[in-house]
């Protein structure tokens, strides 16, 4: 098996599609047309990122191209923290920051160190994968953090009654949501191999690499992906900490995000 997958074969598995949509009708959930239009969104965005990915990321095509898309997808994931967060204030520039950091990092190593070649066919994937895990704890650090310091004003402004500054008061808050955004990748990376299959590693043995040679890509992207995610929400956390307090360190009003909306 080379790992190609023929119109006839992708037509064949939305079938399984069907399946969901059927069992949303016979439990009447609902969701049916939410599965088909899920669906159908995804395989046109996929098909047309692969063919704009062809174009990127073809052989002899200049690296700028590539750089320009994770630039691209950057931005956009910063967009995607704002539209998920409301509630928070500066959300998309701390975002699109944390992002940036983290990419700095994790591709100066994996690139920096030759772990992968820089080419566009590892660049684009690999800050993908950064980028698309990163976003989700992103957003829940900032969401909890708010939460935190909004639910436990009282408490907060009671440190901050007592000379504690800002930064101090704030710290026992921003380590609660740094566990929160950061507990649920630790798990995920414990029970890679064991609980579940990874997509890289398993993409790579459908497509005829050597299983010895998928586990170690897979385990170059879990840790790449676990560095990512622990660098962006500490920046996120941190970041948001200060914006949260004014410069005579007392705590802003913070919205619910059924206020903001």
């Amino acid at each position: 098996m080379n790992g190609d997958v023929s119109y006839a074969g992708l037509a064949t598995s939305l079938a399984l599609v069907g399946v969901a949509a059927v069992i949303s009708l016979w439990q009447r959930l609902g969701l049916e047309r939410q599965i088909l239009w899920a669906a159908a969104r995804a395989l046109v965005q996929l098909l047309l990122v692969g063919a704009a990915l062809a174009l990127v990321i073809e052989p002899g095509r200049p690296l700028v191209w590539s750089w320009l898309w994770v630039s691209a997808m950057v931005a956009y994931a910063g967009d995607v923290a704002r539209r998920r967060a409301p509630e928070v204030p500066g959300v998309m520039a701390l975002a699109v920051g944390a992002f940036a950091i983290a990419a700095v990092i994790s591709l100066g190593v994996l690139f920096g160190f030759g772990v992968l070649p820089l080419e566009g066919r590892t660049l684009v994937p690999v800050a993908g994968m950064l980028v698309g895990n990163s976003m989700t704890a992103t957003v829940l650090v900032a969401r909890r953090l708010v939460e935190e310091l909004r639910d436990k004003r009282d408490e907060v402004e009671a440190r901050l009654a007592l000379g504690q500054p800002s930064q101090q008061a704030s710290t026992p808050y921003v380590r609660a949501a740094l566990r929160s955004a950061v507990s649920p990748q630790i798990e995920t990376t414990k029970a890679t191999g064991l609980v579940f299959l990874p997509g890289a590693m398993t993409g790579l043995i459908l497509a005829g690499v050597p299983p010895t040679q998928a586990v170690l890509v897979q385990a170059v992207v879990m840790f790449l992906i676990l560095g990512s995610v622990a660098t962006t929400a500490v920046v996120m956390a941190l970041g948001l900490a200060r914006r949260l307090f004014t410069s005579d360190h007392r705590l802003r009003w913070l919205p619910r995000s059924a206020d903001v909306r």
